[in-house]
């Protein structure tokens, strides 16, 4: 990082201070903080480039873009903290950052729509039954099941054979009425379909025993939030179960499959489930694909104290 000095100075300027709260609460792309911001893309590619160069922001590439997001120092977050109440444009900022949010999530959602009754016949990266079965011998014998993204609901059925509660969350409203629609069809009555975001997820505080999820984690506007609200939700000695991609260089996925994030490596995974509290992690791949792009499927665990 550079000098303190020099931070302090980079963010007495306001439009890099807009930039940097903006940042701190979610990765954004130029494009997305042009139209948050109402500034033109050079403008606000300098402003980048030297909060970059400071080490106040980090970038990373996500298919024709950069993706920045903030990285504020300890020292500097209740100076930063502060400078932020007083810019008069910052409410503003945060209710267009909520929309640019909003029109994400109505991109996945009719993605996954587009995809309802026909979800388990088309490819689908990183779901393979090796790797259900990885999963699914790690959660036999839990009374109440969450699975969070949960899609057509093909994971939720299996585990309502054992479980006596399996609460399936789905973004998408037609998935979910696709889903119940087949688990009445197939009697069964313990698995109930809910519409909600997997970042927080309409079930209460301490009631699971077990939460999944199965390759809907990389779809996730902010992973880490994920991983809390499963925190959240779940009974102290609760487990969660993580399936996902290993991190990838196919950055079509982006386009093919509505994916925001290229995977993740089993680090990432390891520190993210630590950061929420969960003990006794564990990773491994679980899964790998011969046919290109060669996906790997990563399994992750942990357990609330």
């Amino acid at each position: 990082m550079s000098s303190t000095i020099k931070c302090l100075k980079l963010i007495s300027d306001p439009t890099r201070l807009r930039i940097l709260a903006l940042l701190n609460q979610d990765a954004l792309s130029v494009a997305e903080l042009q139209e948050i911001l109402g500034m033109g893309q050079s403008r606000i590619s300098t402003q980048l480039s030297q909060l970059k160069t400071a080490g106040l922001v980090n970038d990373e590439r996500a298919g024709k873009n950069n993706v920045y997001s903030a990285s504020i120092p300890k020292e500097l977050t209740s100076v930063v903290s502060h400078a932020i109440a007083e810019v008069p444009e910052t409410t503003s900022d945060n209710l267009a950052l909520q929309h640019i949010l909003s029109k994400r999530k109505d991109y996945a959602r009719a993605y996954f729509d587009e995809l309802a009754g026909r979800f388990g016949k088309d490819y689908v990266p990183g779901r393979s039954w090796k790797a259900l079965a990885e999963a699914l011998i790690k959660s036999l014998n839990y009374c109440h099941v969450a699975d969070l993204g949960a899609g057509e609901g093909t994971l939720s059925q299996l585990l309502a054979q054992r479980a006596e509660k399996v609460i399936a969350v789905d973004l998408s409203p037609k998935m979910v009425e696709y889903a119940q629609s087949l688990a009445h069809k197939n009697g069964l009555h313990n698995l109930e379909f809910r519409i909600g975001d997997i970042e927080s997820p309409p079930i209460d505080n301490g009631t699971i025993d077990l939460a999944i999820l199965s390759q809907a984690l990389h779809h996730a506007e902010n992973p880490q939030r994920a991983i809390d609200a499963a925190f959240r939700i779940l009974k102290p000695g609760g487990r969660i179960i993580i399936l996902d991609l290993l991190q990838h260089s196919f950055t079509e996925a982006r386009e093919l499959y509505a994916d925001r994030w290229l995977g993740f490596s089993e680090s990432q995974l390891a520190s993210m489930l630590k950061k929420s509290g969960f003990i006794d992690i564990e990773t491994l791949i679980a899964d790998k694909e011969d046919a290109h792009p060669k996906f790997q499927t990563l399994l992750g665990i942990g357990a609330k104290l």
